[in-house]
């Protein structure tokens, strides 16, 4: 299972789209669950965070200050990772990031880029990605 945790609620009509497409996308290799939370404090947040976090899950926190990693690295770091783990569990915090207690609940921090993306947008690239490595990782052509 992938597990996407994620603060607040898209409203825009085209980012709802662009998600759901490619959460149709990877729902054809592996199941896909995206929960939000409401956006709030971030300590409000965290605590929201943590009853969506199982002890088996592979937590991975989405953070600017996280190691980058190619997308080829990225499918890797998801194929070696399903070996252990049933569960990967993504986070994307609210405007504040994610409360350093949380972030000490991750296995790892991953960073997308130095720049900040609305959140809407960023969850539509995490999905994208995603789905890229699993084409990656099935040697389909998808990925150039």
């Amino acid at each position: 299972m992938i597990k996407i945790l994620c603060v607040g609620k898209i409203k825009e009509k085209y980012l709802v789209d662009l998600i759901n497409d490619y959460k149709t996308r990877i729902s054809k290799y592996h199941p896909i669950q995206i929960i939000e939370v409401a956006d709030s404090t971030i300590e409000e947040e965290k605590n929201s965070l943590l009853k969506y976090i199982k002890e088996k899950d592979y937590v991975i926190g989405l953070d600017l200050h996280g190691k980058m990693l190619s997308s080829e690295d990225f499918a890797k770091k998801i194929d070696t990772t399903f070996i252990s783990y049933s569960t990967i569990t993504f986070v994307i915090g609210g405007s504040l990031g994610i409360h350093e207690d949380f972030k000490k609940k991750c296995n790892e921090l991953i960073s997308f880029s130095s720049l900040t993306f609305p959140h809407g947008l960023f969850r539509g690239i995490l999905l994208e990605q995603i789905y890229r490595s699993f084409k990656i990782n099935h040697h389909e052509s998808y990925h150039k």
